[in-house]
């Protein structure tokens, strides 16, 4: 959402003598500049009050004058008494022109019922007036006689029009200064700017300025240690973690091993075609991007490398989600942990959203022994796959079948549902070589045909495993790494295939009937 529609949408809640106006968020700075924005178009007054300043006229208000105040003073003196948050809305009641007040962090001193009342006086004013009062914080619940007559802004992160202002300072500041070389050119501000999506604006000015100032440039090459300072930061501050792909298949750490999947055919043939789905094209006969997919299968069959594949294949961001992590004690709480991923998300669309283990983290409970939170997480997660408008992209992978909600496996829910089983004999050669060359082993040199007839029934991550191990004994045996070692490690690993060979056969008769074959 660009800054000019938020500024519409601010100004339509104040035509319509909305007079409690909830803005969440950190970003004090954006709340500032966009009632900066709506009041300078509106000719509205604007105060702001903290409880360490107290209530004054804002500072970016450019119609503030004072004539006892010297031309240069670059802050407006508060009215007095005005820290206490009483005397505030008192003072308050009696402006008389139309004003937006921006009180910030106001709605952790409303526990007290004398404070409430006067601010549901102040509010009762207002809803004939057109004045507003403007409450800002990073969580903000109000008693529900309050909430009655409060309406929530969104103000999400940043967008694109507001990042590149951003990064147009800070490269303009720089230059100016002239503490570092900028080699930055006006195309490559787009790719800038993409790195920097899901950032708020502080951090986005604060990583810029680290990276140019880290080495004494600013270039294009900068853009990985932009993305390994925003994957720690998402990591710290959500519930996400970023794994940000590039166009070579790695991540920022250029000795990171590239994304390389062994096998799955059908599911690579199916994301070549589903990628002409984001092209002008598409849009141009108002087609929708993919919403998603979800991959079934056993465990180590492939399915979360198939998701850092997909988004190396059509070189998105990845977000993935820990599931575990959006419940919270507090009533209310997971919600809003939900709809936090989801903004964020969407902010750094195009892009895959990766849920591991769905089945497990928003399918539904067995009893109401969580009093419903499961239930009311995964209708919130139904609804938004359903009417989300931002190409997120979402990948869900599951385990367990049966603990699969229906309401997830109907038509039309995901683009695709692909059942991933065992690896064939192709694809076993192709795996055992992908993990002997990861290791800095000739796949040459080892006798591949008995060794993809020994791993029958064995999944991908068993194949990966008893390579790990077999190298390991090579190192304790002080010796090459060979075929003989390769199978003896083999042999000592009981697969899946064997000790849950029941569950197998189950999942195979529900996959073959309803789901797409991704190998």
């Amino acid at each position: 959402m660009t800054l000019a529609h938020q500024v519409r949408q601010l100004q339509t809640l104040l035509l319509s003598f909305h007079p409690i106006i909830v803005i969440e968020t950190v970003e004090e700075e954006r709340v500032q500049t966009l009632l900066n924005a709506v009041v300078e178009d509106m000719k509205m007054a604007l105060f702001e009050w903290s409880v360490t300043q107290g209530l004054a006229r804002s500072r970016v208000d450019n119609r503030w004058t004072d004539e006892c105040a010297p031309a240069s003073a670059q802050k407006p003196a508060a009215l007095d008494r005005t820290n206490d948050p009483f005397e505030a809305l008192k003072a308050i009641q009696e402006v008389v022109p139309r004003s937006v007040f921006l009180l910030k962090d106001f709605a952790t001193h409303l526990s007290d019922p004398v404070l409430a009342r006067q601010l549901r006086e102040v509010a009762q004013t207002f809803s004939q007036t057109r004045s507003a009062l403007v409450l800002s914080g990073d969580s903000i619940n109000l008693p529900s006689e309050i909430a009655h007559d409060a309406v929530y802004f969104d103000l999400g992160l940043p967008g694109r029009d507001e990042l590149q202002q951003a990064v147009g300072d800070v490269i303009r500041s720089l230059r100016a200064k002239n503490r570092v070389d900028v080699s930055i050119q006006n195309q490559d501000v787009h790719q800038l700017v993409t790195a920097l999506r899901g950032m708020t604006l502080k951090q986005a000015r604060q990583v810029i300025a680290y990276a140019a100032l880290e080495d004494g440039k600013l270039a294009i090459n900068d853009v990985h240690r932009i993305l390994e300072r925003k994957a720690q930061i998402i990591r710290e501050e959500s519930l996400l973690e970023y794994i940000p792909i590039n166009g070579n298949g790695k991540q920022p750490d250029s000795t990171t091993a590239p994304v390389e999947l062994g096998g799955f055919a059908g599911l690579k043939q199916w994301l070549t075609r589903a990628r002409v789905g984001f092209s002008p094209q598409a849009q141009a006969f108002n087609l929708h991007p993919p919403k998603g997919i979800l991959i079934v299968g056993i465990q180590g069959c492939g399915k979360s490398l198939a998701a850092k594949a997909i988004a190396h294949a059509w070189t998105m961001p990845l977000l993935k989600l820990d599931a575990g992590r959006l419940y919270d004690k507090y009533v209310g709480e997971s919600e809003k942990n939900f709809r936090k991923v989801i903004k964020l998300a969407e902010s750094m669309a195009p892009c895959v959203l990766w849920i591991d283990e769905i089945e497990k983290s928003l399918g539904h409970s067995g009893s109401d022994s969580d009093g419903g939170l499961s239930q009311r997480l995964f209708g919130c997660f139904l609804t938004w796959m359903q009417e989300k408008s931002e190409d997120v992209f979402v990948v869900a992978t599951a385990n367990n079948i049966s603990q699969i909600p229906p309401e997830l496996l109907r038509k039309g829910r995901f683009d695709e549902i692909f059942f991933v089983d065992l690896p064939d004999e192709q694809e076993r050669g192709v795996i055992l070589r992908i993990h002997l060359a990861q290791r800095k082993q000739n796949p040459q040199q080892f006798d591949l045909p008995n060794l993809v007839a020994a791993t029958n029934g064995y999944s991908g991550a068993e194949i990966e495993q008893a390579v790990v191990t077999a190298l390991y004994n090579a190192l304790f045996l002080q010796k090459a790494l060979d075929t003989e070692l390769l199978l003896q490690a083999i042999r000592s690993t009981v697969p899946l295939s064997v000790s849950r060979r029941e569950d197998l056969e189950r999942l195979r008769m529900i996959a073959q009937e309803r789901f797409v074959n991704a190998r």
